[in-house]
């Protein structure tokens, strides 16, 4: 027997939308585009007054491959070596990595696209930006793209919810480049480049914005601007409302009242994971994690969707990486670019290297868990790396007090002095640097390879040889930051099948029901093919959910 029609159930309802998506990042965007593309009404709930999410925080890139651009470009891959290249990398890594849904992402990925860009979406193509396993099977370079740079003054009112709103006109493609804007001729280059970027917007009057607030600046430009979408903030989601075991709305809180709105077509949970909360990391990771994501993503969503029955997968992993430590009242600093460049070394706390410091911030970060888990660990820079390269956390002569009263950095003129600042043996980082030190001289790693892919020569200094990754640490000041594990979110949540629709543990759909971005867990199982495997994800299966949502008419 079949339950009420959509028409009956508006009437039980404050309000009602054929889509609701709750969670404003790019997942949540891109199926408030595609549902919008197919004539559906939507609304956006925001549990926080900020929009935007971790996506709107990032650099903003989309790993997508087999893309349109890369199509116009002739630059060569196709879907068999897209499928071949996730096979290698990702592998049997439960059902969220399935063959199926690696099909259905790399299918979609020109769907998405082609849709954004009808909608006034400019991307630019990360060109020299490898995949992070390049040598491997179906590895290419260039499979990234990324938002080109743009005003927000059209945002109008939304900019000042914007979450980390800033106007800063920089591109993911400037950053491996800035990283030696005063050390190589093309850093320099590029480096003047992004100056000219940004004074051209101070003088013909536009607020430009790159990486990920370009990302979100865009969506919103094309979604909350042109086709004045509703976006509710401060409204978090209290429970969803289930009619004949499908999903048809959700209770929101929403301004000091619980507000109940179906969704006649299907909700969307795209709310980020839960790397905000440290009891839950305690739970899963076994750390209270130091995360650069979105404050207000503490997981309330994936319960939700756990009580509706959901299964979950990949809870106990994340998108790791390597971070220098949080100063009181600030936040950890995610490095990528600083720990690949020459003259530095990373270290465990007796001072011993105990993996490839250029390797993907994923596997850095898993080894660092399986290393010690506890850690400190030390990035250690000689006086050639902090005079020749851009180190990010560093610039900020606040932040950078701040951490040396904490004591999270520390200088010292000799080896010896640096190891007992920083409590280790100064016998064993005399000898861990010997031996770093052979190794540049020779230009190959023999511990753990650092240089050997073209990923770790992504970031390096081409005028080092014989290895632009390595360099000896020999000239001082020496300075160590101390480090921790660190991470860009979490890949832990709701499984899902080939259009974002939300399963149960027996397989069977929820119907009504979808999940995507961080809220669900990942295609890409326990590894980071390649930049921005995150957000294309993201993108992609929340376009597919609002095709499938367009097809059902419930």
């Amino acid at each position: 027997m079949s339950g009420p029609s959509a028409q009956e159930l508006d009437h039980t309802f404050d309000t009602s939308y054929d889509v609701v998506v709750v969670g404003s990042g790019a997942a949540g965007f891109a199926t408030a585009l595609g549902a919008v593309d197919a004539g559906l009404s939507v609304l956006v709930v925001e549990s926080t007054e900020k929009w935007g999410g971790s996506s709107a925080m990032s650099g903003g890139g989309l790993w997508l491959p087999d893309n349109p651009l890369m199509q116009r470009d002739g630059a060569g891959d196709s879907r068999e070596e897209a499928l071949a290249y996730l096979e290698e990398t990702v592998g049997d890594a439960g059902r969220s990595a399935s063959r199926e849904r690696k099909e259905a992402f790399v299918d979609g990925v020109a769907d998405f696209v082609t849709t954004a860009e009808r909608y006034g979406m400019r991307f630019a193509r990360g060109k020299d930006y490898p995949d992070y396993y390049p040598e491997l099977p179906g590895g290419k370079v260039g499979r990234s793209i990324e938002v080109e740079p743009l005003d927000s003054k059209p945002l109008g009112d939304w900019w000042g919810t914007l979450r980390s709103a800033m106007p800063l006109p920089a591109k993911t493609d400037d950053v491996w480049l800035l990283g030696r804007a005063w050390s190589t001729p093309s850093g320099f280059v590029r480096g003047a480049r992004f100056v000219f970027r940004a004074l051209g917007g101070l003088v013909t009057g536009k607020r430009l914005v790159g990486i990920g607030n370009a990302l979100m600046t865009s969506f919103g430009r094309a979604l909350l601007v042109e086709r004045e979408l509703p976006l509710w903030l401060s409204s978090p989601l209290e429970d969803l409302v289930v009619d004949g075991g499908r999903v048809v709305g959700v209770r929101v809180r929403h301004e000091g009242r619980l507000v109940t709105v179906g969704a006649r077509r299907g909700v969307m949970l795209a709310a980020g994971g839960f790397e905000s909360n440290p009891d839950w990391r305690q739970k899963h990771h076994g750390i209270d994690g130091n995360p650069s994501g979105n404050p207000g993503n503490v997981g309330q969503v994936i319960d939700v969707a756990r009580e509706a029955g959901a299964a979950l997968e990949l809870m106990d992993d994340a998108w790791w990486g390597a971070s220098v430590e949080a100063p009181p009242g600030g936040a950890p600093a995610f490095i990528v670019g600083e720990r690949s460049m020459p003259f530095s070394i990373m270290v465990d706390a007796k001072g011993e290297r105990f993996a490839n410091e250029s390797e993907s911030y994923v596997d850095l970060g898993h080894h660092m868990l399986a290393h010690d888990k506890d850690g400190p660990y030390w990035l250690i820079f000689d006086a050639r790396a902090t005079r020749r390269y851009l180190q990010t956390f560093a610039l900020d002569p606040r932040a950078g007090r701040a951490m040396k009263e904490a004591g999270i950095v520390h200088k010292a003129g000799t080896l010896a002095e640096l190891a007992d600042a920083i409590g280790a043996d100064p016998g064993t980082l005399r000898a861990t640097v010997q031996r770093f030190n052979g190794y540049a001289r020779s230009g190959v790693d023999g511990d753990f390879g650092r240089g050997n892919s073209a990923y770790d020569r992504y970031y390096s200094d081409p005028l080092v040889h014989p290895n632009p990754n390595l360099g000896p640490i020999e000239k001082g000041p020496f300075v160590a930051y101390r480090v921790v594990i660190g991470d860009l979110g979490t890949k832990g949540g709701v499984v899902t099948d080939a259009d974002g629709r939300a399963l149960r543990e027996d397989g069977s759909v929820i119907a009504g029901l979808y999940a995507a971005g961080n809220t669900s867990a990942s295609v890409m199982g326990r590894t980071y093919p390649g930049p921005g495997s995150t957000i294309g994800p993201a993108c992609v299966f929340g376009m597919r959910a609002a095709r499938h949502m367009a097809r059902d008419a419930g």
